[in-house]
């Protein structure tokens, strides 16, 4: 009886925040009483081991355990039974008691692209770090190994239960891997490289400022690091033989496990259970139907063919997708647990369906389809999703596919990036980061899950089958493995999908509505940038405004034109910096009379202004008023065009230019507050003032305003230019369309005949 051949044991389990850790501690806590438990787990942050461990009980693979002995019951239990370790296998440092019998080790990284440092430091030295510890602890402890049946690598056919035949220097393999990061880091701050990462970063972010640029570079390099060390895992596991550096480790990992176990260091050898399960998904039954914990391995190509967003995928029709469920998988631990092996002769154990109870990936996708079509999901304002037919083109067909989709992508987001700034702008900008995140989805997925989906290989499970008709019949019935008992149709379409789309059957109607209302509080400020946001015009409209209220009609044309000439080159100083772009545009103003432009902004330009703010955002201002907020207007326009809308906001921050007997000089009397500049003054005033800007808002509309935004909590992005546009849909930031009044001047321009002359010099 397996309750009794552990009863009296102590058993420690790592990885229990994980998929597989979190249910085999439930199903010892619910099943097999009378077991000591130790846990090693990691602390995080404030919560300590024993932290993480209470909080771990709230997760639903507990639910049904918690229901039936009640919450007060199972939190007795858990401190009468469990004791905690501090420790991360990956770092060792952690020493272990000398009385344990048996080890649970199901701690892994299970990301099958992880930097390769990542993969080998927690599947090969945390699995030598742990048994290390329990070699140095005198305990004559049964060392259960979780691996993989992938561990067999890329091959063909039958895959027998048995040590692996390869001949890998794991040390060396491991040295090599956790030296790996130091040299990619020194690459990396080589010149070509740091070039290459400025001159994106310069493309992207120049109107935000160098700091923003110069952040933007570093992330772009420690990037580079990350996608160096990922690919340079995935090269050397397909080097050796294995599709990805997951599968290269864990099979390193067992070769470690067995010189360990065989005596480490003079130790007495140890017993030793190896369990490769196979792809492991939702439960079949225990703690209740569809269990799971997080996305796996099909999760995520099942959802994105059931949106419609997968048309194919590469993969074999008549391969085996050798699947099995995870409860199947506890119950083989706690069964090889109960059955030590002699010191010296490990046993291996393939927990797989592929050999007796084989699904086709075509039958899979049968099942899928078949389930979709009956169940679809809904798809926000278009009804339901209708999924697509695969047609099983192969991997070069795939491929190519793939390249001319990233090819379309590219052209496309270059294109819209062009556009000029509007709704329709954004929409079809919206459409294109949708198709690439499609693109590079499956491009991800056929890249690493399209192994797996063309093997043609089957494992074998004759000794996992013997221990498993081993069992009493109620052992069976309560711990029993056995892949036959799953019928795959009522698998797939009554217990999987329903549990793994769940979350998905709810889609909220697409709603224009802010993410979050502003709320009263004091210390808090709302920051507004005018031009694009506020009001609809710009500085150079404002100067047209004003030129043409000044002239006799007669030669309005001459006066556009000679604003037309001058805009190209304008508008290129504004893509490349903001403020180099008002000190060239103001020098218009050289030699204007400060009382005359004072007077035709009364007389003409303030009711402009006061027309085109847009209705939302003077609510939106008022709004933060009424909350006790500090309202801030932060513009590079003139002060003299800002005075109509003064009254709204407790502080103005306008440009300003000098004056010399009573004419402006054209130059600027202080630099302009514009892009970086925004976000250092708001950050000193708020130092000054006892602001808090983690709970102030800010409001633009360009991507200079990019540094002022991140200053806050509360960013808003109002009617974004492309660039701001796909930083806040990359953040998720709030995203408004505030409408603004088009047209032009409605009130009567002076006549040649009243006009008032004030002197102001134009520059073509």
């Amino acid at each position: 009886m397996i309750v009794e051949a552990l009863a009296g044991r102590r058993v420690l389990i790592t990885g229990v925040t994980g998929f597989l850790g979190q249910a085999v501690l439930e199903r010892l806590l619910a099943d097999v009483p009378d077991t000591a438990l130790t846990v090693l787990v990691r602390p995080k942050g404030s919560q300590s081991s024993r932290d993480r461990l209470h909080r771990l009980l709230e997760k639903p693979v507990f639910w049904h355990w918690r229901e039936r002995v009640g919450d007060e019951r199972a939190q007795a239990i858990v401190d009468e039974r469990v004791e905690t370790i501090d420790g991360d296998v990956g770092a060792g440092g952690f020493d272990l008691p000398g009385d344990l019998d048996v080890v649970l080790h199901c701690a892994a990284t299970v990301s099958f692209d992880p930097p390769i440092d990542e993969g080998f430091a927690t599947n090969l030295q945390g699995t030598i770090n742990l048994y290390d510890a329990v070699a140095r602890s005198g305990s004559a402890a049964h060392l259960v190994h979780v691996s993989t049946a992938y561990v067999a690598g890329v091959r063909k056919g039958v895959v027998p239960e048995g040590p692996l035949a390869h001949a890998v220097d794991w040390r060396t393999e491991l040295d090599a891997a956790l030296a790996a990061r130091n040299e990619v880091e020194r690459l990396s701050r080589r010149p070509e490289v740091l070039e290459r990462c400025l001159e994106a970063a310069r493309a992207e972010h120049r109107k935000a400022g160098p700091q923003t640029v110069s952040a933007d570079a570093e992330r772009r390099r420690r990037e580079w690091v990350d996608k160096r060390l990922v690919d340079h895992g995935r090269l050397r596991a397909h080097s050796l033989g294995w599709p990805d550096v997951y599968t290269l480790t864990k099979a390193l990992g067992e070769r470690a496990a067995e010189e360990i176990a065989a005596g480490w260091n003079g130790s007495a050898p140890l017993p030793l259970s190896v369990v490769r399960p196979s792809i492991v998904e939702s439960a079949l039954a225990h703690p209740y139907p569809g269990w799971i914990d997080g996305f796996k391995m099909a999760e995520p190509i099942i959802l994105a063919y059931g949106r419609g967003t997968l048309p194919d995928f590469p993969g074999i029709p008549d391969g085996v997708i050798d699947i099995i469920p995870a409860d199947l998988v506890v119950n083989a631990l706690i069964v090889a647990a109960a059955h030590r092996p002699d010191p010296g002769a490990p046993a291996y154990y393939h927990v797989s369906s592929g050999d007796r109870n084989p699904l086709s990936f075509r039958r899979l996708y049968e099942n899928v389809k078949e389930y979709f079509e009956a169940h679809p999901l809904p798809e926000r304002d278009r009804g339901e999703v209708k999924v697509p037919t695969w047609e099983f083109p192969g991997r070069q067909k795939v491929e190519s596919m793939l390249r001319t989709g990233e090819r379309l992508v590219e052209v496309a987001d270059k294109t819209v990036e062009r556009l000029p700034r509007s709704s329709r702008m954004r929409e079809l900008m919206t459409k294109v980061h949708r198709q690439r995140r499609q693109v590079e989805f499956m491009r991800r997925y056929a890249d690493l899950y399209g192994p797996y989906a063309e093997a043609e290989v089957r494992y074998t499970d004759e000794r996992a089958a013997e221990l498993c008709d081993r069992l009493t019949p109620e052992d069976r019935e309560r711990f029993g493995f056995d892949p036959r008992t799953i019928d795959w149709r009522e698998y797939l379409q009554d217990i999987h999908c329903p549990s793994v789309t769940a979350g998905l059957r709810h889609v909220p109607a697409r709603s224009t509505a802010r993410a979050q209302r502003p709320q009263p509080g004091t210390g808090v400020v709302a920051v507004f940038d005018l031009e694009g946001t506020l009001l609809s015009s710009n500085v150079v409209e404002s100067y047209v405004w004003l030129r043409l209220a000044e002239l006799p009609r007669s030669v309005w044309p001459a006066e556009l034109a000679a604003v037309a000439r001058a805009l190209p080159r304008l508008l290129a100083t504004d893509r490349g910096d903001r403020g180099e772009f008002l000190r060239m545009f103001y020098r218009r103003y050289e030699g204007a009379s400060v009382e005359g432009v004072r007077r035709l902004v009364e007389d003409h330009v303030a009711e402009l202004i006061l027309q085109r703010a847009a209705p939302a955002a003077i609510r939106r201002v008022r709004e933060h008023r009424r909350h006790g907020h500090v309202t801030i207007l932060i513009t590079g326009a003139l002060d003299v065009f800002i005075e109509p809308l003064a009254p709204l906001f407790d502080d103005v921050r306008a440009s300003r230019l000098a004056v010399v007997d009573g004419c402006y000089t054209g130059q600027l009397d202080e630099p302009p507050l514009v892009g970086e500049a925004r976000a250092a003054w708001l950050r000193r005033e708020a130092g000054a003032n006892a602001l808090d800007l983690a709970r102030s808002w800010a409001y633009g509309d360009s991507h200079s305003d990019l540094p002022l935004l991140e200053a806050v909590g509360h960013p808003v992005a109002v009617n974004p230019d492309a660039g701001l546009y796909r930083v806040a849909r990359r953040r998720r930031w709030p995203v408004e369309e505030w409408e603004h009044s088009g047209g032009t001047p409605r009130f009567a321009l002076p006549t040649p005949a009243d006009a008032r002359p004030v002197r102001t010099v134009v520059t073509p």
